[in-house]
């Protein structure tokens, strides 16, 4: 640089240099950008260290890089020279800092201010904010923009976030790890009460808010259709880009929320923020009528919510569960040693190589159009996987119908007061789906049939372990749900506490008066007045997961050769195609028969292959191809945990499945 603004006659320079004009952020705004004389084949670190150099400001500058404007892109790799980046005079290059501030709203709807990477894929900046925020598997959860508020217009600049309490975390929480060396406190989040200010933001992530005014809960914004829940995914960010180049400005407002409902190995005592924030998701997810429920179910999860709400405010805390959870474990090792010392191997041998089965008489119903729902009773027997039903007990041969539920849907279709319990299933057909309806007789017998039905559904038999505790919780959920006719209920746990009208959906508000509601909650509230708030919230989540619209998410589409849109429902385990107009289920496909999909960028477009040479292709309405796409390659990513011990992310096979190689 020695000849550096030496020109010839024809005004060329002679070492071929050229300005570079250079804005920086801790000069402010208005301040004039600086400028330095490059060449081509200068690396953007030797920019970086000209332009640090050049700035009067003494500070550490590791956390700065630049970011070009007119690409949207950050300029991350410093060995890059600025020929290989294909910077050039003209561009626009701000130098700022890669980590700011955000204003994330958490799933209990309280809005706290943390850091977050704006140069980082967005996939790692939630894992950044999940480890600080002491949340474990941050790949189940993401990022989305808050919806557009029709009263903004009319709101003063500022006024919403004075209204807001916010909470201030940037100080307390624990530094973030960079990508190659992660940080977890050994005390959880319980670290954050050493502090006064530090309490305030334990309280926040880890400890269930209190109920909201019905006021404020009738003003929120609540899904009227399924196009209006399908409208919430055109907000997600896209997991494979950064903050900036979305377009998220600092102390922007963000929401983090559980976007994948396959939640893996959740454990009271190092999951105590993620579990209440689960919960929160949850309990708001049913007051805001985002998932339906029935009337029963609903009056189920006020008592749950008025349990938790009492526990909390009487300040018991997770910490007194933990060391309960040791006795439990000690116990449990005791048990399972007089077990084995006391049983017989004959017995053991027997138990392993035999399957169990089940032998009773059901109702069953196909039902079919234009037909009136007659349940016809038969003798069946469920063996390993599947259905077989005869005329009656005593006969033999060939079943009268028989039926294989590997693969199928299960769903609970019951009334406690009316004493129905129902197991609808959707059996895979080569047309589609094919609806079958068992009626049980009986809390005991359903609680059999339905964990027999769910087990069967993920390819396991009744000899599987976890059938005994499948059983067992489908007891405790109908428990829940079972009126207590005591008759000092009401007045034993105090009406004077209770708000009704935070505990239930509005669309039981208006069906229902105040003095009708607080008995039936308290009814059901007898059940659970037992358990502990951990309990508590763990039995609210699973009733949550029972529910039959559990995990599904929503997208308008047109499929290809079809004129009409319809709606694609994307769980967990399949994908459902649904009538629009009529909202009739019309054909189900699962993962486990998909071979591959991809997407067409040209004209953004959805292409899925199954097995049987079945092929399907549709374009997205409500949001961008690329969600969809994110969607099932996130479930086909996640069904992959635990299948190893390993408890490492692997973050290329992740990108690689939602499509964020080629989004890149």
């Amino acid at each position: 640089m020695a000849l550096g603004g030496i020109k010839t006659a024809s005004g060329d320079y002679i070492d071929a240099s050229w300005e570079l004009k250079i804005a920086v952020e801790e000069l402010g705004a208005d301040a004039e950008p600086i400028t330095l004389r490059v060449t081509g084949d200068i690396h953007i670190g030797g920019v970086i260290l000209q332009l640090v150099e050049k700035i009067d400001i003494k500070k550490n500058w590791s956390d700065h890089a630049l970011w070009w404007e007119q690409k949207n892109r950050w300029l991350l790799k410093t060995s890059w020279t600025l020929d290989k980046c294909g910077i050039q005079a003209d561009a626009r290059l701000y130098f700022t800092t890669q980590s700011k501030s955000v204003l994330l709203q958490l799933p209990n709807m309280k809005t706290v201010r943390v850091k977050a990477s704006f140069s980082s894929p967005l996939f790692r900046t939630v894992i950044n904010i999940c480890e600080a925020l002491d949340i474990r598997h941050p790949e189940e959860l993401s990022l989305l923009k808050p919806p557009d508020d029709p009263n903004q217009k009319r709101k003063k600049k500022g006024q919403e976030n004075a209204e807001e309490e916010l909470v201030d975390l940037e100080g307390l929480l624990a530094p973030q790890a960079s990508t190659n060396q992660r940080y977890h406190h050994p005390n959880g989040s319980h670290y954050l009460r050493e502090t006064e200010e530090g309490e305030a933001g334990y309280r926040v992530l880890a400890v269930s808010q209190p109920g909201v005014a019905p006021e404020v809960l009738a003003k929120m914004n609540r899904p009227s259709s399924v196009v209006d829940k399908a409208q919430v995914h055109s907000r997600w960010l896209d997991s494979s880009r950064s903050l900036m180049s979305q377009g998220i400005k600092e102390n922007d407002r963000l929401l983090l929320r559980f976007k994948y409902y396959s939640f893996f190995d959740l454990d009271t005592k190092y999951d105590v923020v993620r579990i209440n924030q689960l919960y929160e998701q949850a309990r708001w997810a049913v007051l805001l009528e985002e998932i339906e429920c029935t009337e029963e179910e609903m009056m189920m999860f006020g008592a749950l919510q008025y349990h938790i709400n009492k526990r909390s405010q009487s300040g018991e805390t997770e910490d007194t569960e933990k060391v309960s959870e040791l006795d439990e474990v000690e116990a449990a090792l005791s048990t399972l040693e007089v077990k084995l010392e006391g049983s017989n191997p004959k017995d053991v041998l027997d138990s392993i190589t035999s399957i169990p089965e089940l032998r009773d008489n059901i109702k069953l119903f196909r039902p079919k159009k234009l037909t009136l729902r007659a349940y016809k009773q038969y003798w069946c027997i469920f063996k390993e996987m599947s259905i077989s039903c005869y005329k009656n007990q005593d006969t033999f041969g060939e079943p009268i119908h028989q039926m294989n539920l590997k693969g199928c849907e299960v769903a609970p279709d019951v009334n406690m007061s009316a004493q129905k319990f129902c197991i609808k299933l959707l059996i895979p057909a080569p047309e589609g789906m094919s609806e079958i309806i068992l009626r049980c007789e009986d809390e005991e017998q359903y609680a059999k049939w339905m964990a027999a039905c769910r087990l069967a559904a993920k390819s396991k038999t009744m000899a599987d372990s976890s059938y005994q505790s499948e059983v067992q919780n489908i007891r405790s959920f109908l428990t829940m749900q079972r009126t207590n006719s005591r008759p000092q209920a009401a007045s034993d746990s105090g009406t004077e506490d209770i708000n009704t009208r935070s505990l239930v959906s509005p669309r039981y508000q208006k069906k229902y008066k105040i003095k009708q509601l607080t008995p039936r909650i308290l009814e059901a509230y007898q059940n659970i007045d037992q358990l502990s708030l951990m309990e508590t919230k763990m039995k609210f989540i699973q009733a949550w997961q029972s529910l039959p619209e559990f995990g599904l998410s929503y997208f308008v589409v047109r499929f290809k050769g079809c004129k009409k849109e319809e709606v694609l429902g994307i769980a967990p385990n399949r994908l459902i195609r649904i009538d629009l107009g009529v909202g009739d289920v019309v054909k189900t496909w699962r993962f486990n028969n998909m071979r591959q999909w991809n997407v067409n960028w040209d004209i953004r477009q959805v292409a899925i292959e199954f097995d049987e040479n079945i092929n399907i292709a549709f374009s997205c309405l409500t949001a961008d191809c690329k969600i969809v796409h994110e969607y099932i390659g996130g479930y086909i990513f996640l069904s992959t945990r635990g299948k190893d011990q390993s408890e490492t992310l692997n973050e290329e096979l992740f990108h690689k499945l939602t499509g964020g190689h080629e989004a890149l």
